[in-house]
């Protein structure tokens, strides 16, 4: 059997209660979380293992998967920012 090495992008936040979450926008349903960055982290290429496991046996969720491509194609893109926004709550 080949193997083939993947870079997946991992997104990690931190929520309101301090923990933080880690989920790959490419992978349907691949989430998880950690009480610090490293757990979260290590939970994450878990978790994306799992779900490719899971993937070798169900072809429709492997058709889901936005798999990266070593080939030199327009890359998917990702963006982070701060959007202000004015608004009045009512009282």
């Amino acid at each position: 059997m080949k193997h083939k090495k993947y870079n997946f992008k991992i997104v990690i936040e931190q929520d309101e209660d301090g923990v933080f979450v880690a989920h790959v926008p490419a992978v349907p349903g691949c989430a998880t979380q950690g009480i610090n960055y490293e757990d979260a982290l290590k939970n994450i290429e878990e978790a994306l293992g799992l779900c490719l496991e899971v993937a070798k046996n169900d072809k429709d969720y492997a058709d889901q998967i936005d798999f990266p491509s070593n080939k030199r194609v327009k890359p998917r893109f990702y963006g982070i920012i701060d959007l202000p926004i004015t608004f009045s709550i009512p009282s």
